[in-house]
């Protein structure tokens, strides 16, 4: 992995549903993700097992959800959803973005 991520040289990669991802950096420890969201677009709850994830968000505005509780979040905001912890985010503004981090990183995405 190149030690430094220069945005504008790295594509988004289409998840469908209004959502893109670009992968920014990882170690088998930890992953940082920029997500991409349409405005409405839904980050669907889930949960996972092994990771605990933080989403900040760095442009725009969610309405994130943690075991049940809503929140709006805006620009230099974040949620902190440890594993097991149900966990979602519905985007309020076109173009809002996360950057998500993982720990440990997430080896789906790699694939």
């Amino acid at each position: 992995m190149n030690p430094f991520f220069v945005n504008a040289e790295h594509p988004w990669e289409d998840l469908g549903d209004g959502i893109k991802r670009k992968i920014v950096a990882y170690t088998d420890d930890l992953m940082a993700v920029h997500l991409n969201f349409d405005k409405g677009a839904i980050g669907h709850p889930h949960t996972h097992e092994i990771h605990d994830q933080i989403g900040y968000v760095v442009r725009g505005s969610f309405e994130a959800e943690i075991d049940g509780e809503k929140k709006v979040l805006k620009e230099g905001d974040a949620y902190f959803a440890r594993k097991l912890a149900m966990h979602g985010a519905v985007a309020l503004e076109q173009d809002s973005i996360l950057l998500d981090i993982f720990n440990p990183a997430r080896e789906d995405f790699l694939k």
